[in-house]
């Protein structure tokens, strides 16, 4: 098995401490979401007026763009304690029973994942969210009952990668929701040079931009690859960094000047050097680049698409023309005048947005 990426790796310890340390504490200090920020603000700053738990609240979005800090944010800002949980954690309603039973008022509950909680629990979650009170039911069969446990007001924190999975009647129960969007060049760069002066660190304008062009639209990677940077620099005597010093770092890494690491460049290259440009099978694919079908599918693919550099389609993957000439490739003649990329099978009409069908393994 290839060894992880930089971009995707699982965290030390280590690592998990400085990346809480890095977190901004409020929401002043928070760079970016804009809209998200200046609608959260608004609904906690009404709530401490009305001297009231603010209301439920969900964010949804990609991996790494501060859901899990705006929670701590959350918290914070109305002067609550904070509770962490997940929703992997939750698969039984007793679990979450436990849980709610034993919240103090006006805390502050944060649910990770919470699409993937149980069924179960979920339901048990609607009458807590809605009612503040919960029914535990004793015994079993005929002889079960149901006894109503009052809770304190508190507040929810929801979030979640894949807001599609979360049934309506949760959704809808969130007095607030808020979509994170991946984060420009300048805006990461302002979030390194806020991380950078936190870790003591010399960095001029060109190194800040340098190491934002290849962190992927997210703070947490550009703050990953900032302390890989620093290590570089530690051990070549650097004092001051610069984009030639960032560049040479990341490239030892294997991040390229798109973001790419070694498991996208992989798959880019199988598809072209392999398969033509495709389209081919997701499983096949992952068996050329040595790697699981899932780590493919959630990892590379969703910033490759994102770029343009690879498309998904009905009869499987292809390498969009991007990804030849990134990759140094020559676009071989007549390979995208082909039923537009081959995007739609021939004949018929375009599918509707996910509602691709199912591709040929």
């Amino acid at each position: 098995m290839a060894e992880p990426s930089l971009v995707a790796a699982g965290e030390e310890p280590e690592e998990r401490a400085i990346e809480a340390a890095l977190r901004p504490k409020n929401l002043d200090d928070f760079v970016g979401q804009h809209r998200v920020r200046k609608q959260l603000s608004l609904v906690l700053q009404a709530s401490r007026m009305r001297g009231r738990t603010a209301d439920h609240v969900l964010f949804s979005g990609p991996p790494g763009l501060g859901k899990t800090t705006l929670a701590m944010i959350v918290a914070a800002e109305m002067n609550a304690p904070l509770r962490l949980s997940s929703g992997p954690a939750i698969q039984h309603a007793g679990d979450l029973a436990a849980i709610l039973s034993s919240l103090s008022e006006g805390e502050v509950l944060f649910l990770d994942e919470i699409h993937r909680m149980s069924r179960p629990a979920e339901e048990m979650l609607y009458m807590a969210m809605e009612d503040f009170r919960v029914d535990i039911v004793v015994g079993k069969g005929a002889g079960a009952t149901a006894i109503p446990l009052e809770l304190p007001p508190f507040t929810l924190v929801g979030a979640t990668t894949r807001a599609g999975l979360l049934p309506g009647p949760l959704r809808d129960r969130f007095g607030f929701t808020g979509h994170l969007e991946f984060y420009s060049v300048p805006e990461l760069e302002l979030v390194l040079r806020r991380s950078a002066g936190l870790l003591d660190l010399k960095v001029n304008s060109a190194g800040f931009a340098e190491i934002a062009g290849r962190s992927r639209g997210t703070p947490r990677i550009a703050n990953r690859l900032l302390r890989r940077v620093r290590d570089w620099a530690l051990v070549h005597g650097v004092e001051q960094i610069d984009a030639r010093a960032a560049s040479a770092a990341l490239d030892m890494y294997e991040v390229d000047k798109k973001g790419l690491d070694r498991l996208d460049r992989a798959v880019l290259d199988a598809l072209i050097t392999k398969f033509g440009g495709g389209p081919v099978g997701l499983s096949t694919l992952a068996i050329a680049v040595g790697e699981e079908t899932e780590t493919v599918e959630t990892v590379a693919e969703p910033f490759l698409v994102r770029e343009g550099l690879l498309g998904r389609t009905p009869r499987g993957r292809i390498a969009m023309a991007p990804a030849w000439t990134h990759l140094g490739y020559a676009i071989p003649s007549g390979v995208f005048a082909q039923e537009r990329l081959d995007l739609f099978e021939p004949g018929g009409d375009a599918p509707a947005a996910g509602d691709w069908a199912p591709e040929s393994q």
